[in-house]
């Protein structure tokens, strides 16, 4: 974060208290109307030219640069698989509960694991039962694998959008 006479282009595109955009004016003169509002002026980019700049307090620019890394270190984390255990021969009520529960997960930012326990011959049943759940999750998460039929499970896993 540059601010004040760290800034070292001639011209600056400046944006006010309130957001209003001031135009382009010279460093010096964005200087002078920053110590006359006692804020700081805050270059945002060094990308463009003339750099735009802003004028606010100190504090507001290190808490908004602070929440700028929160934010990118939060997207960076891969988001954790939570895994929810079903039987083909479920409740009605209990497939809702369990509806919601991945629902919450997936809006939490976790991807969420459908494991159906199976026995004999009920593999169609619990596929069937996935199936229905991912068309149910479809507005809150994307399928990443396909169902994985293996032995005495079922599993799906299901990404958030």
């Amino acid at each position: 974060m540059i601010k004040n006479e760290k800034i070292k282009a001639s011209e600056v595109h400046v944006t006010g208290l309130q957001g209003e955009d001031l135009g382009v004016m010279s460093t010096k003169e964005a200087l002078a109307l920053a110590k006359q509002l006692k804020v700081d002026l805050i270059c945002t980019s060094l990308m463009s030219s003339p750099p735009p700049c802003k004028l606010m307090g100190a504090g507001i620019a290190k808490q908004e640069a602070l929440q700028d890394k929160q934010q990118a270190r939060k997207r960076e984390q891969a988001p954790k698989v939570k895994e929810l255990r079903l039987t083909p021969h479920i409740e009605d009520h209990d497939l809702a509960t369990k509806r919601q529960q991945a629902e919450r997960i997936l809006l939490g930012g976790d991807a969420v694991q459908l494991v159906v326990k199976i026995s004999g011959k009920e593999g169609t049943k619990a596929k069937e039962l996935l199936e229905e759940l991912i068309k149910d999750l479809s507005p809150h998460g994307r399928k990443k694998t396909g169902i994985q039929l293996s032995g005495k499970q079922a599993a799906v896993q299901i990404d958030p959008l």
